[in-house]
């Protein structure tokens, strides 16, 4: 599993050189892509000493890895009270972090080639993914509604997502990502249907 980055402190010299590292990244991922991006081009772009690269990062892997967990946690979405609206909210999310310039490229850095590393990566950047949707539905379960399972969301909305961004298939826009939501609910998965007036629970 690729070195993760070591904070020895949240602020001052140490926070600026990781946020232009992170920066520099970035630029060069969307200008050249993954595979040519290296650590003394990262540090000559970042304006730092490639050592200091080298020692808080290591691998060019890891300091891919680094910043897509970054990317991955800014922005979480608030909630706002209503599951379906929640999940849409996740969804739109998702798809809007793998869409932006780099995405689908910091997603691939994540998935190594090594099959250890590989799997570290999908583990943790599911997890990361996970976390949007889960919150959503602990807060529905506080509400008393019912809930689908965190696995059929994953399944029925943030699978999907993925493989078509991944692989460009054409309209995988916010009206598509709405609609996973929507058939995640029509397919009975999600909250039961409201009783009719009148019906009395058994």
């Amino acid at each position: 599993m690729p070195a993760k980055s070591k904070d020895s402190r949240p602020g001052g010299r140490s926070a600026r050189v990781r946020a232009a590292v992170h920066r520099a990244t970035v630029d060069l991922v969307q200008e050249v892509g993954t595979e040519k991006v290296t650590i003394p081009a990262v540090a000559r772009r970042a304006d730092v000493n490639p050592s200091s690269v080298y020692r808080r990062w290591g691998t060019t892997s890891a300091l891919l890895a680094d910043v897509a967990a970054h990317r991955q946690d800014e922005g979480t979405p608030e909630l706002l009270g209503d599951l379906r609206k929640d999940l849409e909210q996740a969804a739109l999310w998702t798809l809007t972090d793998l869409s932006r310039p780099g995405g689908v490229a910091f997603f691939r850095a994540e998935v190594a080639p090594d099959v250890d590393q590989r799997r570290a990566g999908l583990r943790e950047c599911l997890e990361r993914v996970s976390t949007r949707f889960h919150a959503a539905l602990d807060a529905a379960a506080r509400r008393g509604e019912a809930t689908p399972p965190l696995e059929r969301v994953l399944d029925h909305v943030v699978a999907p997502l993925y493989f078509r961004v991944v692989f460009s298939i054409p309209e995988t826009d916010e009206d598509y990502a709405r609609g996973l939501v929507t058939e995640l609910y029509g397919s009975g998965y999600a909250a039961p249907p409201t009783p009719a007036p009148g019906s009395h629970a058994r």
